[in-house]
């Protein structure tokens, strides 16, 4: 048994799609989950400012005695890499976790990834789905008006905003007629309702967020190190009421109860 807190972040609430699902699979693990709210959106950052973020959070929640980290950020999964992988703690990110999953699906016709401007601009995502399926013709969609819709509290698919959005940027989606389409950023779990209204029912919508989270959680059962007590503390460098009131919407639950702790946004390199 590990009692050793796991780590997850994001630049805001998409991650907490990451925590429902290993709070699922593995109900009694401790988690440690940071917000980095306050330098929100990372789609919008310069890739040598992504990666430095990438050091930042990684060294924020390893300062926790964390047993193991998600990088619940298609973002930085797919800018920063190379870092992920050579961390000291054994790190997840939903990059690789979610090209992986797109592989097992059935079928020949083509797939989509819609995620960051920053992720499309890498061309990671791009790249990995090719490598994975190479049979298939893959197209990558950049919404950059997404996570700042979500996080601004508009994501019911009843919401003429929300529409109007997943109108514009998944025509081209509907118009391929792809079989399978990617949510690269954690956040866009959030507006799945409205997404498969528009897309129709005979598609199948695939969240890097959970597939991060049974990546990581395969991980520390085949290594023997699960346990806990089912304990979360919730981090932001945003604002801590505006963080505890929105996690509370979509988690279903008083998130108040285990208020979040301010932690000041770390400067960046000008690029």
């Amino acid at each position: 048994m590990d009692n050793r807190p796991i780590g997850v972040f994001d630049s805001g609430l998409g991650g907490l799609n990451g925590l429902l699902a290993l709070r699922r699979f593995l109900p009694d693990e401790n988690i440690v989950y940071f917000a980095d709210s306050g330098r929100l959106p990372y789609g919008a950052k310069a890739r040598g400012q992504l990666r430095e973020m990438a050091k930042q959070d990684l060294s924020f929640l390893s300062s926790f005695g964390v047993k193991a980290i998600l990088i619940a950020c298609g973002t930085l999964s797919s800018n920063a890499g190379d870092i992920l992988d050579t961390w000291s703690i054994p790190t997840v990110g939903v990059l690789r976790s979610s090209a992986n999953w797109m592989r097992r699906l059935e079928g020949s016709g083509p797939i989509a990834v819609i995620a960051t401007e920053a992720s499309i601009r890498s061309g990671s995502y791009q790249r990995i789905l090719h490598d994975s399926c190479p049979d298939r013709e893959v197209i990558a969609v950049p919404c950059p008006d997404f996570v700042p819709m979500i996080e601004s509290g508009h994501c019911s698919p009843e919401d003429p905003l929300v529409q109007n959005a997943v109108s514009r940027y998944l025509q081209p989606v509907r118009e391929i007629g792809a079989e399978a389409l990617l949510l690269g950023c954690t956040h866009y779990d959030i507006i799945r309702e409205a997404i498969s209204r528009f897309l129709g029912p005979d598609i199948t919508l695939v969240s890097a967020a959970e597939s991060g989270a049974v990546a990581l959680c395969s991980l520390l059962l085949k290594a023997g190190k699960t346990g806990g007590r089912g304990e979360t503390r919730y981090f932001t460098s945003g604002d801590c009421e505006c963080f505890s009131r929105s996690a509370s919407l979509f988690l279903g639950c008083d998130a108040s109860d285990v208020p979040a702790s301010s932690v000041p946004p770390q400067p960046l390199p000008n690029l």
